[in-house]
């Protein structure tokens, strides 16, 4: 079953008359039924041609988007987690460990937003707290150490915001996490994934080269924060929240053109969540053709190319 967003309602309205008419079992009623199916095919493709801002945003949050375990399952088979930050705890927010990624062992790193409500409490949505980014930075010194490349997904709405977090330092650690990945003497490739929102999402994605999808979106707040301020609203007007999207420049075509990423990688037809496998191989390709392009930096190197690369951001 696919949850069709707002906008895909009369997507939905031919599926569920195609539907309907398979129900019947007649020859007739299923070549109708594969014609309806062929009008939707058109429908999303249109859609998804010229979706707006405020749109994307709708289809980066979508429930059956992919989510890291996913990206992991279909990237690759050897993935070998490690846990805690050897300082205070595991969190269950941000996950990482060795895994072989396009022929590459790496190390590899992103936010689990989980998947049904169970796995998303478990998961705090993927909302880091201090000691997960503290776990990214201790997973980032052990790839200097051995010489591999970091790979980061990322997918949050933002680091947590709670008492606890800020009691154990979560400024600090996403600083110290943003320091570590400029630090790198080793390739960092980091993909925006669904969500990249604020501090929470920059402090795993500082990297060489900046990869997103097509429908994934990236900012320093999210629509409804940015219109809260704006027009102190609370957020749920979905004009204004649609404004301040257009506004932000949130969307992978907009931070292209703007220098803030350096590749757009293509969805499938109707988003990631469609076809996650699909997805999955457009991002295994995408990473292994840019780690492969960082091959014989050294060390200074690969720091001067951060540099260069976010000093250069904004600039007139």
């Amino acid at each position: 079953m696919i949850d069709y967003l707002d906008f895909e309602k009369p997507v939905a309205a031919l599926a569920r008359s195609a539907t309907e008419l398979r129900a019947t079992g007649t020859p007739e009623a299923e070549a109708e039924a594969a014609r309806l199916d062929e009008r939707a095919r058109k429908m999303i493709a249109d859609l998804y041609a010229k979706l707006t801002p405020w749109q994307r945003t709708q289809v980066a949050r979508h429930p059956h988007r992919p989510r890291f375990s996913a990206y992991v399952a279909d990237l690759t088979s050897d993935f070998e987690p490690l846990a805690g930050d050897r300082a205070f705890a595991d969190d269950p927010a941000i996950i990482g460990g060795f895994a072989t990624i396009a022929g590459r062992r790496c190390v590899l790193i992103g936010h689990e937003k989980g998947s049904d409500t169970q796995t998303r409490l478990a998961h705090n949505f993927g909302m880091g707290r201090p000691e997960g980014y503290r776990k990214a930075i201790r997973l980032m010194e052990l790839a200097g150490k051995f010489g591999l490349p970091v790979v980061t997904l990322v997918d949050t709405a933002g680091a947590f915001p709670g008492i606890d977090a800020e009691a154990r330092g979560q400024a600090e650690a996403i600083a110290r996490a943003t320091e570590a990945c400029l630090a790198l003497p080793v390739p960092m490739v980091a993909a925006i994934v669904g969500e990249g929102g604020s501090g929470g999402a920059i402090a795993l994605a500082a990297a060489n080269r900046v990869l997103m999808f097509e429908n994934a979106i990236y900012s320093v707040i999210s629509p409804e924060g940015c219109a809260s301020i704006l027009w102190r609203s609370d957020g749920s007007t979905t004009n204004q929240a649609a404004l301040a999207a257009e506004a932000m420049k949130i969307t992978a075509s907009d931070l292209l053109r703007l220098g803030v990423i350096d590749r757009v990688v293509p969805e499938p037809a109707g988003g990631a969540h469609r076809d996650p496998l699909q997805a999955c191989t457009s991002l295994r390709a995408a990473i292994g053709e840019e780690l492969a392009a960082l091959d014989g930096l050294d060390a200074a190197s690969l720091r001067t190319d951060r540099q260069r690369k976010f000093l250069a951001m904004g600039a007139l």
